[in-house]
């Protein structure tokens, strides 16, 4: 990542498909989905269940969070400040230099602590960890409902699973290509993350290691991203 004086910081990314060829991408603008679920009823019952443990609610559903451009990362680490992190499963569109539009694996590390001062706030305290392959969103975009999402945290050496569904549960891709042509921002180098699917409530989700996996029943193939989180020292002072 480099950037020029009063230039502000980005990421570059590449990606690789599934007939070898390579695309990078100098990342623009992020943009986070939230409250995206196909069924706004579910999302509304969502929204209350979140204001009982004191998240406040989005004005409207779904919501949409600009992230600092170079958050958008490739990486098996991600460093945080206390133990109160933890990921989310998504996908990821990514408009290409060409314009053409990638799908990838993604997962948006959230801060829960700072979540219930702000929902953007928390966003923007961790990275959003993409996968280094992709498929074109034409090549699959027939069969999008049967994709798969799934997400696995590790404990003490032990992967569980902690997330389970298809693209199904989500607004489409379609729908936020839509979004970005009317607001001007279906440009080159925009990262737009989905929004997620509903976590188990029997695992742990402040996990010391992240696992997500976009899934083609069709062909059999899959996409993962994966990190460790790691404790930043204690700050002196």
């Amino acid at each position: 990542m480099t950037t020029q004086p009063n230039q502000p910081a980005r990421s570059s990314l590449i990606f690789e498909l599934p007939d070898g060829s390579l695309h990078q991408v100098e990342v623009v603008q992020v943009l986070n989905a939230g409250y995206a679920g196909r069924s706004q009823d579910d999302v509304a019952a969502h929204v209350a269940e979140l204001a009982e443990l004191g998240v406040p609610a989005p004005s409207v559903t779904p919501a949409l969070y600009p992230v600092s451009p170079y958050l958008a990362q490739q990486t098996g680490q991600v460093s945080v400040q206390h133990a109160r992190t933890s990921g989310e499963a998504e996908w990821a569109l990514v408009v290409a230099a060409d314009g053409e539009l990638l799908l990838t694996a993604a997962c948006d590390h959230t801060d829960r602590a700072l979540e219930v001062h702000g929902v953007a706030w928390s966003k923007n305290a961790a990275p959003d960890v993409l996968a280094t392959r992709a498929w074109r969103l034409s090549d699959v975009e027939s069969r999008l409902d049967d994709l798969t999402l799934r997400a696995w945290v590790t404990h003490d050496g032990e992967e569980i699973e902690v997330q389970s569904g298809t693209l199904a549960e989500l607004l489409p891709p379609s729908y936020w290509v839509e979004v970005l042509r009317e607001r001007g921002d279906l440009v080159p180098g925009t990262v737009l993350i989905s929004g997620t699917i509903p976590m188990a409530e029997d695992v742990d989700q402040f996990a010391g290691r992240w696992r997500v996996e976009l899934g083609d029943p069709a062909t059999g193939r899959t996409i993962d991203c994966s990190y460790d989180v790691v404790p930043l020292p204690e700050p002196i002072g």
